[in-house]
């Protein structure tokens, strides 16, 4: 085992610069653009549809909240859909993308995070509608739904069929595959530093368990995400709730860095002014999208599968998802860790720098003294647990996030799964069912293996390629979204 992971090091080094460089146009740039973009587009075709229907939104969640809402004789309930799309929204991106995205970006970059989900709960209406407008079902109950068929719906002839299946390819890499990656890759990480499992023993355990309820289909996902999302989602939180209470002093100054440094990151970061609030802007806007997955085209293929009445009532559920993923679960992650780090005492607050210190030199030298100690190291994949820490203890703390990772992340791995094989079926027929489970099974495991770098990397990559067709289908299908928001609207004010 050691031989292999050191093979995979060695061609991960290599792959790792070609795929930076890639990224660094795509995500910095074109993300940015079409996600910001579509988000202002449907906000205003809806007339903000994620305010004047959060209150529906919430009134219809709770209507059909239930952690055993039974056998569907097709497809999903609708609190089951919101569960499985939460399940793949809250992963690793609300733990270790938000961290990553502090200490490359600042905690500037929460508000940035904050900003996108805003515009992007009108996006995943929008997608949310159109998935449920345009999907199909089998003569055998199947349910076939997601953005391949409301792309195929406005493009017709070889441009919508090129457009669909590169939407198909990117999503079975990104989601099926990459994407397990990463959430494997986190989970093994994190229970390394918690119990020191070899990270190759915890992604063997990760693959077969994931196995077992790939084999279940549809049906079984939606029994166990209903069940898992909302249980794993307030573990956290009372987790979080109990560290901020304990830094509650510190809560206002947590608020004030979140804001202060979204325009004025210089001091936190070095640099040029520009440069600092660029690194700030990208990395919300980036690991916002890898958390709330708005205008990527994962989540549409879960609201497809709901049994509901009008599109519209799927839609204004589904912005819940994006509100429960970034303002809830996400910022508690960003004060916890802000709070711990960068108010007060904190080794990154800008505050207690050396003349030309940054954050950069902090964490170098917070590491080079770990490293002598034997302590945990300062990084994206473990700054969580070293926050909960402090107040936990050491570790409590790691296994405390370790705990909430592997549930976040193995929830997203099967939610994922489901989507990317949605698409592996539209592109090869229900025959590649099982070949695909067992690619997606053996990527599960490479991705403990491999390093965290890489993997953010890769799925960055791909998720990245997945908005480009599906925000093109988004511009397209505006006007249809819009009259769906408006005949609703019109239903509402005559009840």
């Amino acid at each position: 085992m050691e031989a292999l992971a050191k093979f995979f090091s060695n061609v991960a080094d290599g792959l790792d610069k070609i795929v930076g460089y890639v990224n660094t146009y795509m995500s910095d740039y074109i993300l940015i653009i079409l996600l910001v973009g579509v988000g202002l587009y449907y906000s205003v075709r809806t007339r903000f549809v994620q305010i004047r229907c959060f209150g529906e939104g919430w009134k219809k969640l709770f209507k059909g909240f239930s952690l055993s809402g039974g056998k569907q004789k097709s497809g999903l309930s609708s609190f089951q859909s919101l569960a499985t799309a939460i399940a793949a929204q809250v992963g690793t991106g609300n733990v270790v993308g938000a961290c990553g995205a502090i200490i490359v970006g600042g905690p500037g970059a929460i508000f940035w995070m904050w900003i996108i989900a805003f515009f992007g709960m009108a996006t995943i209406y929008g997608e949310a509608v159109l998935a449920q407008k345009t999907r199909t079902v089998d003569e055998d109950g199947t349910i076939k739904g997601g953005p391949v068929y409301y792309i195929k719906s406005v493009f017709k002839g070889k441009f919508g069929k090129f457009l669909a299946a590169f939407f198909a390819v990117a999503a079975m890499l990104a989601l099926g595959f990459m994407g397990s990656m990463v959430q494997s890759n986190a989970i093994s990480n994190a229970c390394h530093n918690a119990f020191h499992i070899p990270t190759w023993v915890v992604g063997i355990a990760v693959a077969l368990l994931s196995g077992f309820i790939f084999i279940g289909g549809v049906q079984r996902i939606g029994a166990v995400t209903e069940k898992l999302v909302p249980i794993m989602a307030l573990f956290y939180i009372i987790g979080g709730l109990i560290v901020i209470g304990c830094n509650f002093t510190a809560i206002p100054a947590t608020f004030a860095s979140i804001f202060k440094y979204a325009f004025n990151a210089k001091a936190a970061l070095g640099g040029s002014v520009g440069g600092a609030i660029y690194l700030a802007i990208t990395q919300g806007a980036k690991r916002g999208l890898f958390s709330n997955e708005a205008g990527m085209g994962s989540t549409p293929h879960a609201h497809a599968q709901a049994n509901v009445k009008d599109p519209h009532d799927q839609g204004v559920v589904a912005m819940i998802g994006v509100f429960i993923d970034t303002f809830i679960v996400l910022t508690f992650t960003a004060l916890v860790v802000i709070s711990v780090f960068y108010t007060g005492d904190g080794i990154l607050n800008p505050s207690n720098f050396a003349d030309g210190q940054t954050v950069d030199t902090a964490i170098k030298a917070f590491n080079a003294d770990a490293t002598v100690a034997g302590t945990t190291l300062l990084k994206d994949s473990s700054m969580a647990q070293l926050a909960f820490g402090e107040v936990f203890t050491a570790n409590i703390g790691n296994i405390f996030v370790a705990i909430c990772l592997f549930f976040f992340a193995f929830s997203t791995i099967i939610s994922w799964n489901l989507f990317g094989r949605i698409n592996a079926v539209y592109l090869f027929g229900k025959k590649f069912n099982v070949a695909y489970s067992v690619i997606a099974i053996l990527f599960i495991f490479t991705g403990s293996l491999l390093k965290n770098d890489l993997v953010w990397n890769l799925t960055d990559m791909f998720n990245n390629l997945m908005v480009i067709p599906n925000v093109i289908a988004l511009f397209a299908l505006g006007k249809v979204v819009s009259q769906i928001s408006k005949n609703a609207r019109k239903n509402r004010e005559l009840e």
